[in-house]
């Protein structure tokens, strides 16, 4: 039997419904290299690694302020970023910032590589675009 679930318009109409509101979240990244990759973003973008899964490791957990990222190690030596499916249109994570101007520097710094920006886009945000030692695109917007 195939059961549909309520719509959200439903759902509200329900006075004893209370919404559970989501507090964080820690998109997971395939890599081929774990301690490597927790090492770059502890080294170059300043976070703080959390701890590592197994030995040798297979998933790293990292955390700069509000914001987690975890990596696993991938089956094999190849891994996917979103540009290899979305050409031109693809990043892999985006992160706001309080302070862009600050966060430029720190990357300059750090000698990350910066892709792009910062830029003004058309929709009112300055955004940085950096590659990672993976080649994940990340995207720091303001």
């Amino acid at each position: 039997m195939f059961h549909v679930p309520p719509t959200l318009e439903q759902v509200e109409q329900v006075e004893h419904v209370e919404r559970a509101k989501f507090e964080k979240m820690a998109p997971q990244l395939v890599v081929t290299d774990v301690v490597k990759t927790a090492e770059f973003y502890r080294d170059k973008l300043g976070f703080k690694i959390l701890g590592y899964f197994l030995d040798p490791p297979v998933y790293a957990m990292l955390a700069r302020d509000n914001v987690e990222l975890h990596f696993g190690k991938a089956d094999g030596d190849t891994m996917q970023t979103n540009e290899a499916v979305r050409r031109g249109l693809g990043n892999d994570v985006y992160i706001w910032t309080d302070d862009l101007e600050s966060l430029h520097k720190e990357l300059i710094a750090n000698n990350v590589e910066i892709v792009e920006g910062p830029v003004k886009r058309v929709y009112g945000t300055i955004e940085i675009t950096v590659r990672d030692c993976n080649g994940f695109t990340i995207v720091f917007g303001d």
